[in-house]
């Protein structure tokens, strides 16, 4: 009887963690446009610098 009731418990925890999981991920999710600039920006700044290099 309290071992149904712990894995009960349990599970709705678990089930709440993973929800919570989701929407947290979702809200602080980057972009995909700032991501893209980010990217941009890193691959001149380093086809910049091999430049200065040579």
């Amino acid at each position: 009887m309290i071992a149904k009731l712990w894995k009960k418990a349990l599970l709705f925890i678990l089930m709440i963690a993973c929800l919570f999981n989701i929407v947290n991920k979702l809200v602080h999710k980057a972009s995909l446009e700032r991501e893209l600039e980010s990217s941009a920006q890193y691959i001149q700044e380093q086809k910049l610098k091999n430049a200065l290099q040579d």
